[in-house]
């Protein structure tokens, strides 16, 4: 009976695990990257989801200010600062260490795009933006920075 108990126990934290997203080798929770290295960005978990919000930037002042985002199509926004911009939300994990779902705002264009995340390995994640369907679209390899 103890085993039995332990067994369901077990089970049970694994498929929480599972349905949760967190298998510890393979979550995208940290910060990353980008090709270019122009910028860095920290996903998390916000509520039972992931998002992600820009860090550090390699230029993170234009003319004396802080960058702001001029791109965006909502004037209210155009004055916020690009450091600390939440950019991407609402990514659910699918399984096969994909998180998908979820959207991603390219303050360059100020456009939203829908996007997927997949971690391939440890330090290695591909992120694609899209619209309509994920065949096509961006896609771009981020690096793990800790």
């Amino acid at each position: 009976m103890k085993n039995h108990l332990l067994l369901l126990v077990f089970i049970l934290i694994m498929g929480s695990y599972r349905v949760l997203g967190q298998d510890t080798a393979n979550t995208p929770v940290g910060t990353w990257t980008n090709e270019d290295k122009e910028a860095k960005f920290e996903i998390y978990k916000c509520g039972s989801k992931l998002c992600g919000k820009i860090v550090w930037l390699k230029e993170p002042i234009r003319d004396g200010k802080p960058k702001l985002d001029k791109s965006n199509p909502d004037r209210n926004l155009q004055n916020r600062p690009i450091l600390g911009l939440v950019f991407m939300q609402n990514f659910s994990f699918e399984g096969d260490n994909k998180w998908d779902d979820g959207t991603i705002y390219d303050p360059k264009s100020g456009k939203t795009y829908s996007c997927y995340m997949k971690v391939l390995g440890k330090d290695k994640m591909e992120v694609k933006g899209y619209i309509g369907i994920s065949l096509i679209g961006r896609t771009q390899n981020w690096t793990r920075v800790n």
